[in-house]
């Protein structure tokens, strides 16, 4: 016997093995075989084994030589096409959404984050640095190019962006409204603030083009509650007529 077929032939050496790493629980039917090498195989079982349902016992038998039996090298459980498997991993600083941040949690940006760069190089002179400060250059790093895109992205598919239900039935756009305060620098162009206590977006960052009903130049026109029809008769006095002559 080659030592091929003697390692395909060691279904009863493999299930015994499967046996004893499951337990109490049974090993089931014999579902395939794949070579790993020319001296050694794997036999898949399935696995009857409670929460590992679509998962196969997958033992490895090896072969050394003329003269030596078929030995066990392996015995674990593997997952099957269509088993129940953990979702991928993935680190914690990437699972972390918006809203997730509470009361004490901290939030320490990426070393690499591209959302950052450096801000400038700091002078040994402290009338640059006061002037630095005074012109928002004494942080170590702003935002990047792709940091500020990301936020417009954010922030105009926001309730508070152009497409938004309140934007689309407002009587006017925020860019025309006395409430509106335009943010600095490069968001200036597109987005502001909100400082109207009535509104829905007061002090959030809103699009040049949302709106809303309580924006400054709004008027309503205010006329009689009582309906006053066009043509007005005076009953006081009345003209009788003889219909017979």
């Amino acid at each position: 016997m080659t030592a091929t077929e003697m390692l395909l032939d060691a279904v009863d050496l493999a299930r015994a093995a499967a046996q004893e790493e499951a337990g109490v629980e049974r090993v089931g039917a014999h579902v395939g075989v794949h070579g790993e090498d020319e001296y050694s195989v794997t036999h898949l079982f399935e696995a009857e084994h409670a929460g590992y349902r679509g998962w196969n016992w997958a033992v490895t038998v090896a072969y050394a030589g003329e003269g030596t039996p078929v030995s066990v090298s392996e015995v674990v459980l593997l997952p099957g096409q269509d088993a129940l498997v953990a979702p991928e991993w993935v680190p914690w600083s990437e699972r972390v959404r918006a809203g997730d941040l509470g009361v004490g949690d901290l939030m320490p940006p990426r070393e690499d984050d591209p959302r950052l760069v450096e801000a400038y190089v700091q002078s040994d002179d402290p009338a640059v640095e006061e002037v630095a400060l005074e012109i928002g250059l004494g942080r170590t790093r702003v935002l990047s190019r792709e940091g500020r895109l990301d936020a417009a992205d954010r922030w105009v598919s926001s309730e508070f962006g152009p497409r938004s239900d309140m934007a689309r039935s407002a009587p006017a756009h925020c860019g025309t409204c006395g409430f509106y305060t335009r943010v600095a620098g490069a968001f200036g162009a597109a987005f502001g603030i909100c400082a109207n206590e009535i509104a829905p977006a007061d002090g959030h960052v809103v699009h040049v083009e949302y709106g809303c009903g309580a924006h400054s130049q709004v008027e309503v026109e205010m006329g009689s509650l009582v309906p006053v029809a066009d043509l007005v008769y005076d009953d006081a006095q009345l003209e009788v007529l003889d219909a017979s002559e």
